[in-house]
């Protein structure tokens, strides 16, 4: 499985959200630390979810990190965090 496609189950099975965008950027990212030659080590994503509501940026970006543990801690090396409750909108 892709490693896109496996951040985007995780956090789709762990968040339930009603937005998600993942994007591989490793190819922006070659040459630099911790980019791979077969890639798939940079990340964005962008999740809208109601498990967010009334946590600040911080505490959904450590969410979003404990769910993705086991992909940071092998086979990602950067991920760019964009997590909003649907109250805040969905742009």
């Amino acid at each position: 499985m892709r490693m896109a496609d496996r951040i985007r189950r995780k956090l789709t099975d762990a968040l339930a959200p009603v937005a998600l965008d993942v994007v591989d950027e490793s190819a922006q990212h070659a040459g630099h630390a911790g980019a791979r030659p077969e890639g798939e080590t940079h990340f964005r994503v962008r999740v809208v979810s109601g498990a967010f509501a009334g946590m600040n940026r911080v505490a959904r970006q450590r969410r979003i990190h404990e769910i993705l543990a086991d992909e940071l801690r092998v086979h990602v090396h950067a991920l760019s965090i964009d997590a909003k409750a649907p109250e805040e909108g969905a742009q």
